[in-house]
């Protein structure tokens, strides 16, 4: 059982105080009776709710797949910079979302949103080793001793070392481009590993984490939330 204001300011991002003016104001109702009591217990698993203006959804959490665009950062707020929180729309929006993890600013693809801390600190935790698949566009043509090194765990310039990744490097449209899975997520990575085999990343996106595969149906800037079998993905190996 919780209380209504509580219900109500969770899934409608709102404060308690904006909660309890649109009960106040006869916005709300419960089993299609209007309530007028803030402290009103609900059922939230079985009671209907309803909110004068709102899709509401009475869910504990929220998990929203978004395809990152370049120039955003991901962070919950920046007065300056536009974040990846202002990019999910009033419907799925919860005062509490984060982003699990952090893709660089320049990074596009897959990046999660959520209320849940503790989904996060299973993806972002080192003990999961959650992988996580990007896509990159080199300067140069990956050689196999490249490839290999990679593969085999390399140590960086500033003597950092990192796990085994597992690496395919392809051409297409004349670009030299190269699938990397990674278990770990040091500051700048990706790029930094290629840097360490004398190569360059032109852009990056991440594509997949886990098993879960960016929805290319989604173009950069958009979202959606994510299905619970969708979310068991993310604890599969990769294939």
């Amino acid at each position: 059982m919780k209380r209504l204001d509580k219900l109500i300011a969770l899934n409608c991002n709102l404060s308690r105080k904006e909660a309890r003016q649109k009960i106040k104001d006869g916005d709300v109702s419960v089993n299609g009776k209007t309530v007028l009591r803030a402290e009103e217990l609900i059922d939230s698993d079985n009671d209907e709710v309803s909110v004068k203006g709102y899709n509401f959804t009475n869910k504990e959490h929220v998990y929203i797949m978004l395809n990152k665009p370049a120039g955003v950062i991901t962070a919950t707020k920046d007065e300056n910079k536009r974040t990846v929180i202002d990019l999910i729309p009033d419907s799925l929006r919860r005062r509490s979302l984060f982003p699990c993890g952090r893709l660089d600013r320049d990074t596009t693809g897959l990046l999660i949103i959520t209320d849940d801390g503790s989904l996060s600190h299973r993806i972002m935790s080192p003990s999961h080793h959650v992988k996580k698949t990007y896509l990159a566009c080199l300067s140069d043509p990956l050689g196999a001793d490249d490839i290999a090194r990679l593969e085999a765990g390399i140590t960086l310039a500033d003597g950092t070392e990192c796990m085994p990744a597992k690496v395919k490097a392809f051409t297409e449209g004349g670009a030299q481009c190269a699938y990397i899975t990674i278990g770990e997520g040091k500051y700048h990575q990706v790029k930094r590993m290629f840097a360490a085999v004398g190569n360059k990343v032109e852009t990056l996106c991440r594509v997949k984490i886990g098993s879960l595969c960016l929805d290319e149906s989604l173009a950069e800037g958009e979202c959606r939330e994510l299905t619970q079998d969708e979310l068991a993905l993310i604890f599969e190996e990769n294939e």
